[in-house]
This record gives C-alpha cells, structure tokens and sequence, in this order.
C-alpha cells in the first residue's frame, strides 16, 4: 500500500512539535503562482508567510523581483537576499522610520518603498528623509474595506497625493489596496463583492494615471489573487500560496495550490476512555482561532478537541479509534502564517525524508537593523 504523501520515514529523527515543509510541494506552488498569471513582473509575493531566505532565493530563481512585507525583520531578510524591489506594506512611524531609512542605506542594491496613509506620517517620513538627503518612494495605503488602516479611496485618497507630492523627501510611486476581509467560499460570490469594493480603487487609481502621473496599483492578498490576476494593470500580492493551509484549501478551492507545511506532534499521555494528550500546545500552532479551528490532523482526521493550553492539547478520539502513546500525528494548520511565526526553524522534507533544517530569519523583530 502506498504511504500517504506526507509521510516521513525518518520521522524518529524530529522532535515535536515540529513543522516540516515539503519541499517538491513548495516547487509546485511557485509553478502554480507563475501559470496563473500572464507577466511575471506584476507578482509582489508577501513574504509573511514564510520569512525564509531560502524561499526568497527559490522566488528569485523563479524570476520574480519583486516582494511585499510587513516587517523591518522581514524587509531586511529580502534586503540581505538581494530582492531588487520591496514594499513594506507597513505605515512607518516613530523609530520605525529611522529604522527603515538605514535599511535604505544599508541595502542599496534593494529598492524600498513603504505605506502612507495621512499628511502627519508622510510628513515625518519626509523630514527623515531630508536628513539623509534621500527621497523615500511611497504608495498610498487605500482602505477598501479592512478598515485597520488606509484612506478612502476616491477625492480624500486623490487630494493626498497632490499633497504629498509637494513635500520634498518622498515621491508618491503607486497606490495599495488590501482586501483581506473577503473570504467567501463560493467564487462568484467573492469576485462579485471583490469588484465592488475595487471599483473606487480603480477609480482613484485612473483618475491620477489620466492626471499625467506614472502610477503603479498594488492590490489583493490569496483569496482575490485570481480576480486581480485578471486585471492587466494591477500587481499581485498573495502570500500563503508558498505553504497554503486547510483554511484556504476551504475558502479558495479554485485555486490548485498544494499544502506544503505541517505541524508535527506525537500523543503523550493516555488520560483513560477516549482522552487523549498531545504535544501541540498553543505555542506550537496558531491560536487565534476557535479551538476546532486550529488543525486538522490528516491521519487521525475525528478527533473532538476539548481543550488547549500552552504546551498540551486534549483530545477525544470516536469509540473505536485508539491513539498508542508516541504516535505521531501529522497536523495541518488552519493558518500557516502565524503558525510559522511561532518556530525558529521549519525542518524540510524531500523525497519523503527529512532532510535539513531552515532558520526561519524573519521571526525575529529585528535582525541587525
């Protein structure tokens, strides 16, 4: 009988909780993104995700120059890899801006450029900038329906850029557009309200491009990647695609990304009946969901989660289903993103075999910056 495809024959040799990435998968991933659009130059992958060198340099290979971001950490791991051109789609304010500005002096073979959303900010960036005797590309963070941050889309967001581009130190270079809030699972449905929400973004966008100005519109994350895809004039910014995840795998079926990233955890304590102990505590997988929410374990796939703690989770198995103490549990998380954000290093998989380990560099708030 042919083992699963997650399967690891050494997997005596890895420790849990542990997460593996399958590395033949992550290939068919970044083969995947590149068939689903029509020019390569308009991909801005987010690097959340991963936060890994060793990703960035495959994305590279691939032929892909340009990266989004949301952290000094992980601009300057794009920084440190030599990616030509990054947006921190992040508002700078306070220290941050002086930490971003020496990023600009520290990588110059990297091109930078970060999110403003109002006059005081920019103005702030600008006077930094000033300083250094530099000029700080910026995209104006439109709020298309996330409302966390941004500027209406439409005169308040125009009127901005006219004000910008009058203040010495930052050059207004497109407009960014994130609309994480649309997740419905039924594609029509999500490319309608997609369209909707988009229509002032491309408004502005239009109305500031006929103006004379040279303009470049960032939008959409994993979910709308494939409306956006099939807008000539946009860049795409899909992150979770590189290791893709069971809440994805649900939401976006449409898209034939591949789950790449597992959570490996082993059964520790027999608590009698149909009770069980795992090691898979909150530290060890995202937490931010509902606990049914959490993973879904691909070889033991009834469990009942009853309750989770920092280092333990307790779980029912059905009444004809025993779990042996050590067994390993293969675990897919229902967020990947924060879910890789709680390991220093991912072990990789290939040839169903472990077979190195990757820092994950980017999950330190700072690196040397």
């Amino acid at each position: 009988m042919k083992e699963p495809w997650y399967s690891i024959d050494n997997i005596d040799q890895i420790d849990s909780p542990a997460l593996v990435i399958y590395l033949d998968r992550v290939r068919k991933n970044i083969e995947t993104l590149l068939g689903m659009i029509d020019d390569i130059s308009r991909l801005r992958p987010h690097v959340k995700t991963h936060k890994s060198p060793e990703i960035t340099k495959m994305l590279l290979k691939a032929g892909i120059t340009k990266f989004k971001c949301a952290t000094i950490a992980e601009a300057e791991m794009l920084g440190q890899c030599e990616a030509p051109d990054v947006l921190l789609a992040y508002q700078p304010v306070g220290p941050k801006i002086d930490r971003f500005i020496e990023l600009i002096d520290t990588y110059p073979e990297t091109k930078y450029a970060c999110l403003v959303d109002n006059e005081r900010a920019a103005i702030h960036i600008a006077a930094k900038a000033q300083l250094e005797h530099i000029t700080i590309p910026v995209f104006i963070d439109l709020n298309v329906g996330m409302n966390r941050t941004g500027i209406l889309p439409g005169d308040d967001a125009i009127n901005l850029v006219h004000t910008l581009n009058s203040i010495n130190g930052i050059r207004v270079m497109g407009l960014h557009a994130y609309d994480g809030q649309l997740h419905d699972a039924d594609f029509s449905l999500r490319t309608d309200r997609c369209q909707d929400v988009f229509r002032a973004a491309e408004y502005t966008f239009d109305t500031l491009c006929n103006e004379g100005m040279n303009l470049t519109l960032v939008a959409g994350g994993s979910p709308t990647f494939p409306i956006h895809a099939a807008r000539k004039k946009v860049e795409c910014s899909p992150g979770t695609f590189i290791y893709w995840d069971k809440g994805y795998q649900e939401i976006c079926p449409e898209q034939d990304f591949l789950p790449a990233a597992l959570v490996i955890s082993r059964v520790i304590s027999d608590l009698g009946d149909t009770r069980f102990c795992l090691d898979l505590g909150h530290k060890s997988i995202a937490p931010e969901n509902p606990l049914e929410r959490r993973v879904h374990f691909l070889n033991a796939t009834e469990l009942k989660f009853l309750g989770q703690s920092e280092e333990h989770l307790i779980v029912e198995t059905p009444k004809n289903q025993k779990l042996a103490i050590a067994e390993v549990l293969y675990g897919l998380p229902i967020h990947i993103c924060p879910t890789v954000a709680l390991y220093d290093h991912v072990l990789v998989v290939e040839d169903s075999k472990m077979v190195d380990s990757w820092k994950v560099v980017a999950r330190d708030r700072k690196l040397t910056i």
